[in-house]
This record gives C-alpha cells, structure tokens and sequence, in this order.
C-alpha cells in the first residue's frame, strides 16, 4: 500500500514538472547578446529573457527591443530594436531617424546615425529594425524589414552578468507617429 501511494506522488511530481517544463519552454527563452549592435544598452555576452508569448496578445510597437531571425541570416537570433511598423514610412538623414516625416528623440542609441536612408514604406505584417549602434549595426537600413513570423520575442530582462540585471526598457514612440490614412 505504501510503495503504491509513493509511486502515484512521484508520477504526480513528474508530471507537474514536465508540464511546467513544456509551459517554460513555449512562453519564454534565454538568449544572449551577440556583437556590439546595441550598445550602450545591451553589450556583448549578456544574457536575456524573451517573452516569445509577447505578440500573441499585442502587436509589435515602436520601441520595443525584440529577438528576431533576420533575412540575411535565419539561422540566427539577432537583437534589435523595432523603428517602423506596417505602414509606416522610415527616412535617415542629418544624423537623424524620422519616422513618418517626425525625427525621433533616441535616448538609447550610442551616437548619430553617420549614413543616409532614403525614405521606405515598411510593406504589411513587417517590421524596421535598427541597432542602438546605429553605425555598428546590420539592420534594416541594408535594406530588409523583419516579418512578424520571423520574430521570436519581446526582450523583458538582462540577467546576466548578474551586476547588469534589469529591465529591458522599451522607449514607445508617441502617436504622432501614426501614418496619415489616405
């Protein structure tokens, strides 16, 4: 009777576990920060927690930090940062990002972008992205946008080394960047 009623506690134990395991495993991951792309935020060797459950119940917006497979290269997972949604229209000049003809105020970035980026409608369900080193980054300003299906999650927080951990702060962009319906 004894051995009986321990085995059924540990099929119950096991079986929490592997549910809570699956549950994990679907809604969250830990990724690391590859390169220097997003400096000063994120540096080479950090480690991150992607909400990848995020954009089930929102849409990407302006702002957020994501994971994303980038078109150059899918097998990889590259941070950056979301610029321009569909419909929106993304310009580099004079040392600064304007979206939708509104320069932005970037708090985040290391310096000034020193390049040009001739205005580009970002096509529907794709998104800009751009590196925080906006002169170290390969990012949409090559040219490729990100497919909603091609991103993995949204960056919630840095947690390693544990010195840097924090929150991933997204910086949302006001609605005046909303494109003008015609």
């Amino acid at each position: 009777m004894q051995i009986k009623g321990i085995i059924r506690e540990t099929l119950i134990t096991l079986g929490l576990a592997v549910i809570i395991f699956l549950v994990l495993q679907t809604t969250i991951q830990s990724s690391y920060v590859e390169g220097s792309s997003m400096q000063p935020g994120l540096v080479d060797g950090q480690r991150l927690i992607v909400g990848k459950i995020a954009y089930v119940f929102k849409e990407p917006t302006r702002g957020d930090v994501i994971i994303l497979h980038p078109p150059v290269a899918p097998q990889k997972q590259w941070v950056k940062r979301i610029i321009g949604v569909p419909g929106d229209t993304v310009e580099v000049k004079k040392g600064l990002v304007y979206v939708n003809n509104i320069p932005l105020t970037e708090p985040y970035i290391k310096s000034s972008p020193t390049y040009t980026f001739s205005a580009y409608k970002v096509p529907p369900d794709n998104y800009f992205v751009m590196g925080d080193n906006r002169n170290n980054s390969t990012d949409s300003h090559y040219g490729w946008t990100v497919s909603k299906d091609d991103i993995v999650g949204e960056v919630w927080l840095r947690i390693w080394p544990f010195s840097q951990w924090g929150i991933i702060h997204a910086y949302p962009l006001n609605d005046e960047l909303n494109p003008i319906s015609q």
